[in-house]
């Protein structure tokens, strides 16, 4: 095995994009999102939505059929940009998987820092969708999960990962979820105004990760 070399990794991790502003579809979004995230799906109405937005309860027809469309929606509209901003950053990384890693860790954890009542939502409040409604939302994170998978799979062949096996075989999608799983979660406990700003806290969840697959990062000087 090719013996590994330490990488440098940029100190500051992306910003993280916001959708396009386009009034009154976003101002209901944005509403219905605030709604689910303190109430829940199940007990929030239409009416409610529309009276958080200021808006009368007819405008919402005027975009949705239901709260259910809404909901998929939102859930949809955020999962789909999460996944576009992961391609990107790791295109963007250039070809060292452990570059790939990092960037992608470092736009993943921002945005779920950043985000975190849209995450809250997406992840409590998908089991109210249909399963026709859900199977779209999880190609999408299949997708996230195999860019990641794509990665280790790439850095074991060039000799810079060594990850835990099990029964002595690489099992990447088990690895991927639980990183996966580990930077999701950040969005449940982080607050702005603490220790840590959102870029150290990619910067953090980038080493950890190159750490779990036995890469080691250098620190800036």
């Amino acid at each position: 095995m090719t013996k590994r070399k330490p990488v440098r990794e940029e100190a500051e991790a992306p910003a993280v994009a916001e959708r396009e502003s386009r009034a009154p579809v976003e101002a209901i979004r944005a509403a219905a999102f605030a709604q689910f995230a303190e109430r829940g799906y199940p007990v929030v109405t239409v009416r409610d939505i529309m009276k958080a937005c200021g808006l009368t309860q007819g405008a919402l027809y005027n975009h949705f059929k239901s709260k259910d469309e809404l909901l998929h929606d939102i859930i949809t509209s955020t999962q789909g940009e999460l996944e576009r901003q992961c391609k990107q950053a790791v295109a963007g990384a250039g070809d060292d998987p452990r570059a790939q890693l990092a960037a992608f860790v470092r736009v993943y954890v921002v945005r779920h820092c950043r985000l975190r009542i849209e995450a809250l939502v997406a992840n409590r409040e998908i089991g109210w969708l249909d399963a026709e409604r859900v199977a779209d939302i999880r190609r999408s994170r299949r997708a996230i999960r195999d860019i990641v998978v794509a990665i280790f799979v790439e850095g074991v062949k060039r000799g810079v990962f060594d990850p835990p096996q099990v029964d002595g075989r690489n099992d990447f999608k088990a690895i991927a979820m639980a990183l996966l799983d580990q930077c999701t979660h950040v969005s449940k406990w982080y607050g702005p105004g603490g220790d840590l700003t959102e870029e150290q806290m990619a910067n953090l969840y980038a080493d950890m990760a190159l750490r779990m697959v036995g890469a080691q990062p250098t620190r800036p000087a």
